[in-house]
């Protein structure tokens, strides 16, 4: 699986704003962009799809930004990845559901769909109040310690 540009970017967004909100002013995009060293125009497209999926709401004018659209702890990250990339696990643009497989194939089915189920469940379990907070999930801290999580085959 590959997280894309786009969600990595939109995921450190979001934790900015989360990380900032306890002012309650709004935050510039370009106040974002400088702090996670994410290109301004990108970033526009991308705090554009999640104000579209009510992840973050925003204001024009001087004193205008852009802040969580609820609080972080209501915000999952596959909330944030679904507003900037659809769907979260597809197979050639496919969700696991609507395919078939003939033949010797068939067993990959109940695979494609094990593999989304479980980065569903990781990403629908962490908020953004858990980045935040520096907190992960006891599940998610155990499978990125283990020795082999980064290790190429």
């Amino acid at each position: 699986m590959r997280i894309s540009a786009r969600a990595d970017y939109a995921v450190r967004a979001v934790l900015e704003l989360a990380v900032r909100q306890g002012g309650g002013d709004p935050v510039k995009a370009e106040s974002i962009a400088a702090a996670q060293d994410i290109p301004h125009k990108f970033l526009e497209g991308i705090l554009g799809d999640l104000r579209r999926a009510g992840v973050v709401d925003s204001r024009r004018g001087g004193g205008g930004g852009y802040r969580l659209a609820r609080a972080a702890d209501a915000i999952t990250v596959a909330d944030v990845i679904r507003a900037v990339d659809g769907p979260i696990v597809s197979v050639r643009g496919v969700r696991p559901t609507g395919l078939s497989y003939a033949g010797s194939a068939e067993p990959l089915l109940p695979l494609w769909i094990a593999l989304r189920a479980n980065v569903r469940r990781i990403l629908e379990g962490v908020t953004v109040a858990d980045i935040a907070a520096d907190a992960l999930p006891e599940p998610v801290r155990a499978l990125a310690a283990e020795p082999a999580a980064w290790e190429n085959p």
